[in-house]
């Protein structure tokens, strides 16, 4: 892989972490595209994942096993700068930052390379915002029991989302007690279609959580825990805070996530009377191929077309679509074999969500 095209994804991804507000990667990324430019030891970490593409996130694998590196105490000067190891990161520190980090790279290179070859999983619990919101307006009747099926699951996590706490300015909806709270969640007014839902729902009953991943992470072990806290990153506590309120959860509330590909998983997901089926998915299309997403979709025809009074089904996706001509991230909703219907949009991490329509 020809140094400038490395060099390219790594100023890329410095950029959208300035846009997604983690100016502590951007600096550091900012810098390792020079580092790339220059031969330096960021290159070396990078030898044998030559055929690394956009959809690949190869410099998010390797500021994530940097960070892990910092978990684990085995960064110490670098865990200076790390506000997730309790460390204060400034703007006027980038380039210390970065000496701290380039050191770490040079020294534990191989031990990089190893963790570059597992994809770069956040499981981010603020998408639930959109999901949870979804589940709300889809379901019909308060306590009708839910099946929930997710495509692209990582460790499960939002499996759960009905056990987390929502609010915003006049709104306010889970267990007031939950580890995870979801503040500010809409910008502007709450759209009446979730108050609708909200005052329909005042709890769920979720008797079923399947989800699949080809490579899943087990939230409850050591490792996959690390691997969950490493793809946060640092320098925004909030998330990491969601994190761990979600990783206390997912030791109470059991859900099961399969090895398995989207479109297998789907092929066995059938209804069942007296339920909801419900299935979502959150920023995980693009990493799937084409040719198996057009099965995906031809299972989600099946399951809408079997969909009875007695047998519902529900399909949720917040996804990265073009509406209008311009780039974003949307809560997409049908039920049954109706129509869809977009929802709301949102940054990728999932808040705040914003409601484009004006009707109440």
């Amino acid at each position: 892989m020809p140094r400038e095209h490395v060099a390219r994804l790594f100023a890329r991804q410095a950029g959208e972490c300035a846009r997604l507000g983690s100016p502590l990667y951007a600096a550091v990324l900012e810098r390792a595209a020079r580092d790339v430019e220059d031969g330096g030891p960021c290159v070396d970490a990078v030898t044998g994942y030559e055929g690394a593409g956009d959809g690949d996130a190869l410099p998010l694998r390797l500021v994530g096993g940097v960070h892990a590196l910092v978990l684990t105490g085995r960064a110490p000067e670098l865990a200076a700068y790390y506000p997730s190891a309790g460390g204060e990161f400034t703007p006027d520190a980038a380039d210390s930052v970065w000496a701290a980090f380039r050191s770490v790279v040079a020294g534990e290179r191989m031990w990089l390379r190893e963790w570059l070859r597992r994809p770069p999983q956040t499981n981010e619990v603020g998408r639930a915002t959109l999901l949870l919101a979804g589940l709300l307006y889809t379901v019909p009747a308060a306590q009708r029991p839910i099946r929930l099926f997710e495509l692209g699951s990582s460790a499960g996590l939002n499996l759960r989302a009905e056990q987390f706490r929502y609010t915003a300015e006049g709104f306010s909806w889970g267990p007031a007690d939950s580890p995870v709270r979801l503040g500010d969640t809409w910008e502007g007014c709450v759209p009446g279609w979730l108050l609708a839902g909200a005052e329909r729902h005042q709890a769920l009953r979720i008797v079923e959580r399947r989800g699949c991943d080809l490579t899943p992470i087990d939230p409850l072990s050591t490792e996959g825990a690390l691997a969950l806290r490493a793809y946060v990153w640092p320098d925004q506590v909030d998330r990491t805070r969601r994190l761990e309120g979600a990783l206390r959860i997912a030791a109470k509330v059991p859900a099961t996530v399969e090895a398995a590909g989207a479109a297998d998983f789907l092929a066995e997901v059938e209804l069942e009377p007296g339920t909801v089926t419900v299935l979502w998915h959150s920023v995980m299309r693009q990493y799937v191929p084409a040719d198996e997403w057009a099965r995906v979709e031809r299972e989600l025809d099946r399951l809408a077309a079997a969909a009875t009074p007695d047998a519902g089904f529900a399909h949720l996706a917040f996804e990265p679509r073009v509406v209008a001509g311009q780039p974003g991230f949307w809560l997409s909703a049908r039920v049954d074999a109706g129509p869809e219907r977009l929802l709301a949009s949102a940054m990728p991490h999932g808040l705040p969500a914003r409601w484009p329509d004006r009707e109440r």
